[in-house]
């Protein structure tokens, strides 16, 4: 029988149980809604959760943003025709998924369905076989949802998309990625440069970055800023109206350089076919308008073609700015120029050519036994180590050291390319500062080089090589930079100059000239050729061997005026057996230099006759004859001691040839001249105009004579024997 006693105290237990469970329960409850009512009244006014902002993310979610893209500024000749611009490039891609239809009823597969149909037609287009294509089509895993080909399949142009679809494959899809086209292939690629996809850290969108020549020096002027378009759309996904807002794209500048397509067009061909001849280690060639500095045509050896990448591995550097090099006997006409304007070069004064001692150090010319005592005059025609040698001993290392400063050798051109070098020279001991009087000791860039020509071809002044006519804003129309001639000095008297132009004509006219081969038909050509020994790469001397020099030449024309310059330069070519380094060199400065100038009306005026008419010199004075000759180009020698011409080897109005000699005769006594260099016509007509035997001994130009130099001649006696060569 239960206590009633004890019921009650358990029921009791049980309602206090109750009442503190329903108390805790209402706590918990009252925490929660306090809880859940901070939580929203936090939300409601900071309006962000876990650092979403949600009104921001409501925003995007009734929004529909467009990134516009901006288009990469073009690069274009000096006429406008496009070098570098923005296009599409496609990558393919193959749908295998059976999964993949289009919507009922028809249900169209977007699938690969007739796989070795497609490798048929796609092997057409791609570089892949059949056999790969198809094996691509057939992936190991059965499951694989698309298939890509590889690099084959990426960067395909908008014309070989086209051509693919129009064979209506099933399954066979493109993407589109920006890219940049370079519609002329090798065409001075390392001048011009490369821009590459570059990824942002930030987002999935890509823009294109220079990472050489004018495309890196210049990527902020030609990369534009992208354009936004954004709409507001209700739940439903249908626009409101005025909701859309536009902030246009900016569009990149448009790079105008100073390029002619014609001339850069010629010189890449030459230079191909003698880089094919040769097999030249490295190859320069640039020609310039000797007044402004612009650069009309420039390339190199190696070089890539920008199109599809090809030999870029093995040419990143820019010839005309980051490669150093000695440049050998080209240098001599910076050291002539600084000795004449310096007073230091005598013309008519001798020396003894072969070799020179400085410090028990020899100086050999290339011709180590000599052409004999030789005026300076001559010994520059023909590239006398000897004699540059001697006019830095005339002049002193504080003086040349000084000119070589003017001419800013070794000095950066600021040329605005990427890397560009200042150069090197060796100039502590006697030797080694004669040395850089040829060109040995002292590296240089080609931009460094041209830049010094102009100031021999300007009379003095020195100009900046430059490469950029102007830069135009095609979102205004604006022109926001303009090139204009930028003066660098005035190294040299005009004087100096002058009398420069006239010993480089020497070299390719004179009969001992080394430089005839750069004569071009029609205008007058003032050239130096020049040889230098290639230093070896680990810096303990120079290469020795038959392909170890670099050969060049600069020629400027027409040469009275200067209007261009050319310099080409061919390091270590394998030279053929029938063709001489300056031939070889004039087969790409021949066809440039004459292309320049036939195009250009403004030379017009200084086109020389190829052909004058004989005067009749009889009774004249000598010395305004032979003066009056070389006006028109015609070589005089006087043969005797008197003042009045007797006779001439050309009869009056006879056409001569520019350059052709003449021989005129004076009363008083007669005396055989120097004979050296001249030509067998030249003797012949000697002979017979002094009525003298001639017998001749080989072939080419006259080397020895059996009459002495300055000896008497009596008409019709005696025999002269002329050795050539």
């Amino acid at each position: 029988m239960n206590d009633p006693k004890k019921r009650t105290t358990g029921n009791s237990k049980t309602k206090q149980n109750q009442t503190m469970f329903g108390r805790w329960l209402l706590l918990i409850v009252c925490i929660v809604f306090g809880f859940i009512i901070v939580r929203f009244s936090y939300v409601s006014i900071s309006k962000t959760i876990g650092n979403v902002n949600l009104s921001n993310q409501a925003k995007r979610l009734y929004t529909d943003n467009k990134t516009i893209k901006a288009q990469r500024g073009s690069i274009l000749d000096q006429d406008g025709q496009p070098i570098a611009e923005d296009t599409s490039t496609y990558s393919v891609y193959a749908v295998l998924n059976k999964n993949q239809v289009g919507p009922a009823p028809k249900k169209v597969p977007l699938y690969v369905t007739d796989k070795e149909k497609t490798a048929r037609v796609l092997s057409k287009y791609l570089p892949l076989s059949y056999s790969k294509i198809l094996k691509i089509l057939n992936p190991t895993n059965s499951k694989a949802f698309q298939v890509e080909f590889g690099n084959a399949g990426k960067n395909l142009s908008v014309a070989t998309k086209e051509k693919i679809e129009s064979k209506h494959l099933s399954g066979i899809n493109f993407v589109s990625s920006e890219a940049r086209l370079y519609p002329n292939g090798v065409f001075a690629s390392n001048l011009i440069g490369l821009s590459q996809t570059k990824q942002d850290k930030n987002s999935d969108a890509t823009q294109l970055n220079g990472i050489m020549g004018i495309e890196r020096a210049f990527n902020n002027n030609l990369t534009g800023a992208d354009g936004e378009r954004s709409l507001q759309k209700d739940k439903f996904g249908y626009q409101l109206p005025g909701s859309q807002v536009e902030r246009p794209a900016v569009n990149g500048e448009t790079i105008y350089t100073t390029l002619d397509s014609r001339l850069q067009s010629i010189m890449e061909t030459q230079v191909s076919k003698v880089e094919e001849i040769t097999n030249a280690n490295s190859m320069n060639a640039t020609i310039i308008n000797a007044k402004t500095g612009a650069i009309l045509a420039t390339t190199q050896r190696p070089t890539f073609n920008a199109a599809t990448k090809k030999g870029l591995d093995k040419s990143w550097r820019d010839g005309l700015v980051q490669d150093t090099f000695e440049p050998g006997s080209t240098m001599k006409l910076f050291t002539v120029s600084s000795a004449v304007d310096s007073g230091h070069f005598n013309p008519d004064a001798t020396y003894e050519s072969g070799t020179y001692a400085i410090d028990g150090k020899i100086i050999p010319d290339w011709k180590r036994s000599g052409w004999g005592q030789i005026t300076y005059k001559k010994g520059f025609a023909l590239s006398s180590n000897v004699a540059m040698a001697h006019l830095e001993q005339k002049m002193g290392a504080t003086t040349w050291k000084k000119y070589i400063k003017r001419f800013r050798l070794l000095k950066s051109t600021n040329s605005g390319l990427p890397g560009e070098s200042s150069g090197s020279m060796a100039f502590t001991y006697p030797i080694d500062q004669a040395n850089t009087a040829f060109g040995q000791g002292i590296n240089v860039t080609t931009m460094q080089m041209l830049q010094g020509f102009t100031a021999v071809a300007n009379d003095g002044k020195m100009v900046k090589p430059q490469f950029i006519k102007k830069i135009i804003n095609p979102n205004t129309g604006k022109t926001t930079y303009s090139m204009k001639t930028e003066d660098m000095g005035t190294p040299i008297k005009a004087s100096s100059a002058k009398e420069v132009r006239n010993l480089m004509q020497d070299v390719v006219y004179k009969s001992y000239g080394i430089g005839q081969d750069f004569k071009i038909k029609g205008y007058r050509v003032a050239a130096k050729t020049g040889t230098a020994q290639v230093a070896s790469s680990n810096g303990t001397g120079y290469l020795m061997g038959d392909n170890s020099y670099l050969y060049s030449v600069v020629g400027m024309v027409p040469a009275k005026q200067p209007k261009y310059i050319m310099y080409v330069t061919m390091k270590q070519p394998t030279l053929p057996g029938t063709q001489t380094p300056t031939q070889l060199l004039n087969q790409v400065f021949g066809p440039v230099m004459k292309q320049a100038l036939e195009q250009d009306t403004t030379t017009a005026k200084d086109q020389l006759k190829t052909t004058v008419r004989m005067p009749n010199l009889i009774g004249e004075d000598a010395v305004n004859a032979k003066r009056d000759l070389g006006k028109q180009n015609v070589a005089a020698t006087i043969v005797g001691s008197g003042k009045e011409i007797t006779q001439q080897s050309i009869d009056a109005d006879t056409k001569i040839m520019v350059g052709q000699r003449v021989i005129l005769l004076t009363n008083g006594q007669v005396l055989m001249p120097d004979l050296k260099g001249w030509s067998k016509n030249d003797v012949v007509n000697l002979a017979q105009l002094l009525n003298l035997p001639v017998q001749f001994k080989g072939s080419g130009f006259v080397t020895q004579q059996s009459m002495a130099t300055g000896s008497t001649i009596v008409s019709g006696q005696g025999q002269l024997v002329v050795t050539l060569k």
